[in-house]
């Protein structure tokens, strides 16, 4: 995904990031994530699978995709409480809520 990351934003779908973005050779993934428009971002926990770098190696759990949004904030040097409101945002533009 993220060597076609310009095709789907010029698409105009949002694009979501697992716990797999976390992972020290996620470097591609992690650039991906930090240059996503914050209006098309999404953050998943594609639980069971993919757990996020602080508990690799465990079954995943819908809680950890808090792990998954602090690593991303950081990435994007913003607070992790602006990342969340972006998320929500995008999140209930897509579902309708």
């Amino acid at each position: 995904m993220p060597a076609r990351l310009d095709e789907c934003l010029a698409e105009g779908w949002w694009v979501s990031f697992a716990g797999n973005v976390t992972y020290p050779k996620a470097a591609d993934l992690a650039r991906a994530a930090a240059r996503v428009p914050l209006d098309r971002l999404l953050v998943e926990t594609d639980a069971p699978y993919l757990a996020p770098q602080p508990v690799r190696g465990k079954p995943n759990a819908p809680a950890n995709v808090v792990h998954t949004a602090r690593f991303i904030a950081d990435l994007r040097r913003i607070p992790y409480e602006e990342l969340e409101a972006a998320v929500e945002g995008t999140a209930g533009q897509l579902f309708g809520w």
